[in-house]
């Protein structure tokens, strides 16, 4: 077949504009299309079924579709005012109550009404052109303001909070920035607190949170791209990068993800988490989240993508490692020092909440030579009286303390506090005096349970929790050599993981030892003179100061 140009399947609608597993294969099947191309005519193909009617030139036509559209709601307010000293232009604001500032508004009307600084200029109008910039004049004390020429304008603006400004005779409106909804204040984190660092965290406005990355960057090379995903939601979504420092092939590949997200609605970032991440099947994250501004920019400093999704706190992050989950943000505000010697204890923790309880199956049913006489004896002196073996206690023990644990987190705060601490106490306690499990069986399903606590990321420790008992199974039906198995195949998977390009165990799996300055062990500020090399291929100098001196005595 004779090769044709790249916009021929386009403009073929029987072929390809009711199929869109058709065009997708076309896309893939052309090798020199660029990503930005790809993004832009997905995004086309799936905003093919919004109606982009045009405005009519008679208000009341205009006014009438718009009622019957919304279906005459109540918070769609429609005022309809005349401009300049003899009235002579006759127009509509339309805003949505609740959602623009209705102050701003009254107070444009009233400006309006009482021949305001822009009444001759809008007297004097010659022609069409002349009346809208004189509106455009008058709409500049409401806000930032654009035109709109057809109903999915007026629409998308209506509903986001803009005031619509219609006028009789006219095929075009003026859309002006009037949000002022109520929305949640700064506050402290509540999933990522620190003892020392900034103590805000986003909220639910995205420009709030938008702005508060900016506070910390102020760098011109700080850019910030929006798109709307979700047919029936429209959520504003934005991705930010510092150009010059992140790799402009990671940041095509975030358009093109999420160009080609096809969805009714997006409520939370975790929506666009699970349809851009790598792979689907994995129980690992290859995406994180954050509701940490410094954590973003420390982030964004690195060459990383962060994703910022209207009406959630949570920022995601691209391309994302396994060890970012061992790290926190109170990590840099302290002593070299005492970060590595933190970051050890969670690597520790990371052991024990994994094969934890594994390993007391495995001694306790196969391998109890390991262990010395004196605690030998204790053990079966403690399992003398418990009827069942040590894979099943420990199986009892981890499901109930999941059930209190989820328990905790779906009560009422005050409650759930007192549930989770009298529970296991209480059922712990009548568990080991009834006989159904022995005390050391609750002193390890304890250890284990706070260790998984220490794991700075929660979907990371949510994963562990899950290859625990995996684990558990194994080393019940093989012993420690199961264990060895299951560690084998964990770490090939991990090792086989990628997030956006970047391989998921960069730096360990391929080993680069100059990014190993920031895994385990956290050299001095001092001493990280480059960025992960993966992830940035530009700009990897941060261009710090010389190692301090000592003053001369």
């Amino acid at each position: 077949m004779k090769d044709r140009d790249p916009f021929y399947y386009i403009l073929q609608p029987d072929f390809v504009l009711m199929n869109r597993r058709v065009y997708k294969q076309t896309l893939v099947a052309r090798p020199s299309y660029t990503l930005e191309i790809q993004r832009k005519e997905w995004m086309h193909m799936t905003n093919n079924h919004v109606q982009t009617e045009p405005l009519k030139d008679k208000l009341e036509d205009n006014l009438n579709k718009i009622r019957n559209e919304l279906g005459g709601s109540d918070d769609i307010i429609i005022r309809e005012i005349g401009f300049g000293k003899d009235r002579i232009a006759h127009a509509a604001v339309i805003y949505t109550d609740g959602l623009a500032d209705t102050k701003l508004i009254t107070d444009f009307i009233l400006d309006s009404q009482t021949q305001g600084n822009h009444a001759e200029e809008i007297d004097h109008a010659t022609d069409e052109d002349n009346l809208l910039d004189a509106l455009k004049s008058l709409a500049l004390n409401l806000g930032d303001h654009k035109e709109i020429t057809d109903f999915a304008g007026l629409y998308s603006n209506l509903l986001s909070g803009n005031t619509v400004l219609l006028l009789d005779g006219f095929a075009r409106g003026i859309a002006a920035g009037t949000q002022g909804w109520k929305g949640r204040s700064v506050s402290e984190p509540v999933a990522q607190s620190v003892v020392r660092g900034p103590q805000e965290g986003f909220t639910e406005t995205l420009r709030t949170n938008t702005s508060m990355v900016r506070r910390k960057i102020k760098d011109p090379n700080l850019w910030l791209e929006t798109m709307q995903i979700g047919k029936v939601t429209k959520t504003d979504v934005a991705i930010m990068y510092i150009k010059g420092i992140v790799n402009d092939k990671i940041v095509e590949e975030v358009r093109a993800r999420l160009g080609r997200i096809d969805i009714d609605g997006i409520l939370e970032s975790g929506y666009i988490e699970e349809l851009i991440q790598d792979e689907a099947y994995s129980p690992f994250p290859t995406v994180s989240n954050t509701e940490r501004p410094d954590s973003v920019a420390a982030e964004l400093l690195e060459g990383r993508v962060a994703i910022l999704v209207d009406g959630t706190p949570f920022v995601l992050i691209v391309p994302t490692l396994f060890i970012s989950f061992f790290q926190t943000a109170e990590d840099y505000y302290q002593r070299a020092d005492i970060s590595t010697l933190l970051r050890i204890i969670r690597f520790i923790s990371l052991f024990i909440a994994m094969v934890g309880p594994a390993l007391y199956i495995a001694i306790t049913t196969f391998h109890q030579e390991l262990l010395p006489t004196q605690l030998l004896i204790s053990l079966a002196a403690q399992r003398e009286g418990v009827p069942f073996p040590a894979f099943i206690e420990a199986l009892m023990m981890e499901v109930t303390f999941e059930v209190l644990r989820e328990a905790g987190i779906r009560m009422p705060r005050p409650i759930g506090q007192a549930v989770s601490i009298v529970g296991t106490l209480v059922i712990g306690q009548a568990a080991v005096e009834a006989g159904i499990v022995s005390a050391s069986m609750v002193i390890v399903v304890s250890i284990t349970a706070i260790s998984s606590f220490v794991i700075t990321g929660y979907s990371m420790a949510i994963s562990i929790r899950m290859i625990r008992f995996v684990i558990m199974g194994l080393a019940a039906a093989f012993g420690i050599f199961g264990i060895v198995v299951a560690m084998i195949a964990l770490v090939l998977h991990l090792c086989s993981l990628r997030s956006f390009g970047i391989p998921f165990m960069s730096p360990f799996a391929p080993f680069i030892p100059a990014d190993h300055k920031d895994t385990i062990f956290r050299f001095p500020h001092w001493a990280q003179s480059t960025r992960p090399r993966l992830i940035n291929q530009k700009n990897t100098t941060r261009e710090l100061m010389s190692r301090p001196t000592k003053p001369e005595k």
